[in-house]
């Protein structure tokens, strides 16, 4: 069943169901897709079989998991246990390594020792400094949680637990860049992901009775007539976040700090491809399985004319190499707008996501990217210090020289 290219899977072990209610969350409500459920939890058919399939379906000799939600820790320490022993049984001397998405509040020393014994990476959703952080992000209550992602914070240090963090960049938290990466260089574990929040609102009623638009066909991106949520970030703002986060990183903290983003569009500079989708020419290779085993094109694209079947009775494999899912990946290539195949930052950005394309170029053409505005103004911006971090690397020297060769 190998396939002939690694794919990655997010897998939602728990589907939508998390102990937030944060405000912007797109995925909370994809419970509607499934108005007969009642356990929410992958059984362990279903958790076998895909863990045997997804081993079996990489070329290389490594497997990476990634476990998210909704809230994985919901589960218990037993349900990942379970996980790691089907992975060992399965593993075929490939070596095995998992990733996994939490918002931290139910950490404890129960899940600081598995997860360190069993050198699980960790994702911590934090948004920022207390403000920031709980202007969106809170309970089912409505109330914050600040000070319960922070207390989880402290169980992955003291346990020694790998961690890096996940900020939603949203229409709040954008306009403080420098009080943002300033508290995850202190409070994080060194390592930072930046993820623009760009949702929709329905014009009318969805077909599931969703609160959340669906995104655009990647086929056939249309201008929306949506309304972009309060929460979501501004291109402007998200470009000036980046730039102003951009300008204090490559000062002091390059070789020290980690951003995601910066590493990613070094990549493209230096000629190596993208590693993040986002950013690559085609995608189509990161899907997302469900807690029943459906199996849809991408995270993002949770719909039903999305799904690609169940991975009980079909093929893992042959859902990934399957005409409607190769489609989907070349789509974002075929259309892609004149004024994007002829932009100088192309390289770099290749149109982002098509979750975003839902506006029109200056010459009328649908299908221009939301923030294509921030990328634009971000990959001009960095592309002389790109470059000479690319000529010392090229010259078998650290990018980090750049801190005393080329200050802004």
């Amino acid at each position: 069943m190998q396939t002939d290219h690694g794919f990655h899977v997010l897998t939602k072990p728990i589907g939508p169901i998390c102990n937030l209610d944060c405000s912007y969350c797109f995925y909370l409500e994809k419970q509607k897709l499934y108005p007969e459920e009642r356990t929410w939890r992958m059984g362990g058919p279903v958790l076998e079989s895909y863990i045997r399939q997804y081993i079996q379906g990489q070329p290389g000799e490594e497997v990476h998991f990634a476990w998210q939600g909704g809230e994985p820790t919901l589960l218990g320490v037993e349900f990942f246990r379970q996980a790691v022993m089907f992975q060992r049984k399965h593993a075929g001397g490939k070596k095995i390594h998992n990733a996994l998405q939490t918002n931290g509040t139910l950490l404890d020393d129960g899940w600081g020792e598995f997860l360190a014994s069993n050198g699980f990476l960790v994702g911590l959703s934090l948004d920022g400094p207390r403000a920031l952080h709980d202007q969106y992000r809170v309970d089912k209550g409505r109330k914050p949680t600040f000070d319960s992602v922070l207390k989880g914070r402290d169980v992955l240090r003291k346990h020694g637990v790998e961690f890096n963090t996940l900020t939603v960049v949203n229409r709040a938290n954008s306009q403080a860049p420098q009080e943002v990466y300033r508290f995850l260089k202190e409070a994080g574990g060194g390592f930072m992901q930046f993820i623009p929040l760009v949702e929709l609102r329905p014009a009318g009623t969805t077909a599931a009775g969703l609160d959340f638009a669906e995104p655009p066909d990647p086929a056939r991106p249309e201008e929306s007539g949506e309304v972009v949520t309060a929460e979501s970030v501004e291109p402007g703002q998200f470009g000036d976040f980046l730039c102003a986060i951009f300008n204090e990183w490559v000062r002091q903290d390059v070789g020290r700090v980690f951003v995601q983003l910066f590493d990613v569009a070094l990549g493209n500079w230096m000629g190596l491809g993208s590693s993040l989708c986002v950013f690559a020419e085609k995608c189509g290779t990161a899907l997302a399985v469900e807690h029943n085993g459906d199996v849809y094109s991408c995270d993002h694209y949770v719909y039903p004319k999305y799904r690609l079947g169940n991975l009980l009775n079909q093929s893992l494999g042959g859902m990934v190499r399957s005409a409607q899912q190769r489609a989907f990946g070349a789509d974002k290539l075929t259309s892609l707008p004149n004024y994007c195949r002829t932009c100088e930052v192309r390289f770099a950005c290749n149109g982002e996501c098509p979750k975003h394309r839902f506006m029109r170029t200056p010459d009328g053409e649908a299908g221009l990217n939301y923030l294509c505005p921030a990328y634009k103004k971000f990959f001009h911006h960095i592309d002389p210090h790109m470059r000479a971090m690319g000529q010392l690397l090229h010259e078998g020297r650290a990018a980090a020289e750049i801190m005393n060769l080329n200050p802004l």
